[in-house]
């Protein structure tokens, strides 16, 4: 195997293996090593299969989505189409839900809870959907293997949508629901520990949420870990977010744009620096341990690989899982990458569980 330099990827010959990363340092402060499980042979064996995967998907889009020339130029009705779309391709509701509200900075919030018997800790569950489409229903699948695999009484929360109501709107409802989880936790379910996760939008919203559980909620130390999947972390746009070299993605550039635009209508770039907008310009030191995934296709690639090396940097703990070959929300489709990734999340919940 030919030698590697910091930092870059090489693949593992053992599936149990785990590349150290060394960060530079200039500081004369001491370094931290960033776990990189990047693929080993067993997962580089699912390559095919992920092109083939590929092929499928993007044949079913057009009917799924409508094409990019079909839909409205204003952003609300654009929207409100898109989000019917997504509804058309969610999974079978889950028997376990539970619908309820619980109050906002705006109103009641609707939730979807998922209560095993016996809680080990609570999980607040943020779906994605580019900020303005998506419902907690979208992740029933994900909220019940939480629940019955790992024992976690999951909150999915409902906040609300761009861009009828844009940044902070959010955040705003995702803090509220944090809150809420840590104040009632332990009378509800016997438990004052949490995670947060997301994908897409939603791993944006868990990175802000997380800091703002550390800064406005003073409660860090009852959050045990954040599982982050190919999120957006800087909204000003990372370089693979204006292009991935051609390789195929459910995300696009201009469909990225719109999303943002939607989110925070008018802001310039540097108000899109802040750090409640963009997670990767916080302070990111003295967060518990995350989880962060990506796919080498998805637009959002560098946020992922960016936002892990500040955390690195920060000296908080992460873990970037990066797969091959895959696009934007790969691990929705039920392939062997899926199931690699799958596992490699189930192991990771079960350590801070421990």
């Amino acid at each position: 195997m030919p030698a590697s330099t910091p930092g870059s990827p090489r693949c593992c010959p053992e599936a149990d293996q785990q590349q150290e990363f060394t960060l530079p340092n200039d500081t004369g402060q001491s370094r931290q090593e960033i776990p990189m499980k990047l693929w080993d042979e067993t997962i580089d064996g699912y390559r095919v299969e992920a092109q083939a995967m590929l092929e499928n998907l993007f044949d079913a889009l057009p009917s799924a989505g409508g094409e990019e020339g079909d839909l409205p130029e204003d952003p609300v009705a654009r929207a409100r189409i898109q989000r019917q779309h997504a509804i058309a391709l969610e999974p079978e509701p889950s028997a376990m839900a539970i619908e309820a509200t619980i109050p906002g900075p705006a109103g009641n919030i609707p939730i979807r809870l998922f209560e095993p018997e016996k809680p080990r800790a609570m999980f607040l569950q943020i779906h994605g959907g580019g900020w303005i489409l998506g419902r907690p229903q979208m992740a029933d699948v994900a909220s019940e293997n939480l629940a019955k695999n790992h024992g976690l009484a999951v909150l999915s929360v409902g906040y609300r949508l761009a861009p009828e109501h844009p940044y902070p709107a959010g955040p705003d409802d995702c803090e509220a629901a944090a809150a809420w989880m840590l104040e009632h936790g332990p009378e509800r379910w016997g438990t004052d520990k949490m995670l947060i996760g997301g994908g897409s939008a939603g791993a944006h919203l868990a990175a802000v949420t997380l800091l703002r559980v550390r800064d406005r909620l003073s409660a860090i130390d009852r959050v045990l870990g954040a599982n982050l999947l190919f999120g957006c972390y800087d909204l000003r746009g990372t370089p693979s977010t204006f292009g991935n070299g051609g390789n195929p993605d459910v995300l696009d550039p201009p469909g990225f744009q719109f999303m943002v635009e939607s989110f925070t209508p008018g802001m310039s770039e540097t108000e899109r620096r802040d750090p409640d907008v963009s997670p990767l310009f916080a302070d990111l030191s003295g967060l518990p341990p995350c989880l962060v995934t990506v796919g080498t296709y998805d637009h959002l690639l560098d946020d992922s690989l960016f936002f892990a090396v500040r955390l690195a940097a920060a000296e908080s703990p992460v873990e970037l899982a990066v797969y091959p070959d895959s696009p934007h929300g790969f691990m929705f489709l039920p392939t062997e990458m899926t199931k690699a990734h799958a596992a490699r999340f189930n192991a990771w919940i079960a350590s801070l569980l421990a």
